[in-house]
């Protein structure tokens, strides 16, 4: 009988120490994101439209003058939608759907003060985020046109007010404490363009302290021309994600002499690394082939869910989506597999909806 008893005391003790890590991981503010925070318009147009405004399909660029007149133009002549948006914000959004748990992931990045910050920050906050927005009067809220043809995308960003974001912000106290309390920070290479000095300020933090820091090449435009924040940065990098098509503009600026992609990747993770306690990761998504991950000399493949053509509804957000899951398993210590898994899952789901969206509880089996 004692022994029967010791031994249900002993189960008892076991699920309350389970519950007690897992609450532990899942602690608030466990992760951090920093981005340019924008109001997604999106349409589906023709590629007349793209021609007119000068755009490629499956791309994405910053907005020029002209393209300013196009973000009426989608309203006025088109269905466009309205989503909240932003790379890193669809990444935490994701994040928080798969955790569960409000306010695992705290966002950061610069607003306006309009009606459509308000839009951003309730959608956000709705969705489990602790949003802690910049705010400032002097441009307003950004804003991406998010062009839909067939099954492609083309992304035309005008940040206003997101290009505010400085380095005041995450020297606040509060913002301050919050920075201190994750172990895991992500930012996007679009930020490189608004306040490079920020990257590397929470960089070189995450170093000083051992935490992960992890940034995505976000669009061939960056390895291309922001190279040089992109390579100041680069050392803190420990786990690093891309595309196919910025994986090879990145190989080809910074002279690899190689466009075997699995090559890429083993030499990206190569680079110079301070914080030497871990070897740098690097994830390189290729659409509807496999995912490739480049990890301590070697690389390992990962296939995809190939979907039917009919039910591929829109590709805007796969990229940010994958990213999501894999730091949804991330921060609950899982192994790499488990989160590209997770990765690939998400991406598969959010490419079957129109932008960045989802429903219902995920049903990720690991």
């Amino acid at each position: 009988m004692y022994a029967r008893l010791a031994a249900i005391v002993t189960i008892r003790e076991d699920v309350r120490n389970a519950h007690v890590a897992a609450t532990f991981f899942l602690a608030e503010g466990l992760l951090l994101g920093m981005g340019n925070p924008l109001l997604d318009i999106s349409a589906i147009v023709d590629h007349e439209f793209l021609k007119k405004y000068d755009l490629k399909s499956n791309n994405a660029i910053l907005a020029e003058d002209k393209h300013k007149p196009l973000y009426d133009e989608l309203i006025n002549l088109y269905k466009a939608d309205f989503i909240a948006g932003g790379s890193v914000q669809n990444t935490m959004r994701v994040a928080q759907w798969f955790l569960q748990k409000p306010k695992v992931a705290t966002y950061m990045g610069c607003v306006g003060k309009d009606k459509y910050s308000e839009i951003l920050e309730d959608k956000a906050t709705r969705d489990g985020l602790n949003v802690r927005y910049q705010y400032t009067d002097q441009e307003p809220t950004g804003t991406c046109a998010v062009l839909i043809t067939g099954k492609d995308r083309s992304l035309c960003a005008n940040l206003a007010a997101a290009n505010c974001f400085s380095l005041t912000h995450i020297e606040k106290l509060e913002n301050k404490q919050l920075i201190d309390r994750a172990e895991y920070i992500y930012i996007s290479g679009f930020f490189l363009t608004v306040s490079p000095e920020s990257i590397l300020a929470m960089a070189k933090h995450a170093n000083e302290t051992d935490k992960m820091f992890m940034m995505n090449l976000s669009a061939p435009f960056l390895c291309e021309f922001f190279s040089g924040p992109m390579l100041a940065a680069m050392p803190y990098v420990d786990i690093l994600f891309g595309n196919e098509t910025e994986a090879d503009t990145f190989a080809k600026v910074n002279n690899f002499n190689t466009t075997d992609r699995k090559q890429i990747a083993l030499k990206i993770s190569e680079m110079e690394k301070i914080n030497g306690k871990r070897k740098r990761i690097v994830v390189i998504t290729q659409g509807a082939e496999a995912v490739l991950v480049a990890e301590n000399g070697t690389v390992t493949e990962y296939p995809v869910v190939k979907l039917s053509e009919d039910k591929v509804v829109d590709t805007n957000g796969a990229g940010d989506a994958f990213v999501g899951g894999f730091l949804a398993q991330l921060v609950r210590r899982k192994d790499v597999e488990t989160c590209v898994k997770c990765g690939i899952w998400a991406a598969t789901q959010i490419v079957q909806r129109s932008g960045c969206t989802y429903e219902g509880k995920p049903s990720f089996q690991s």
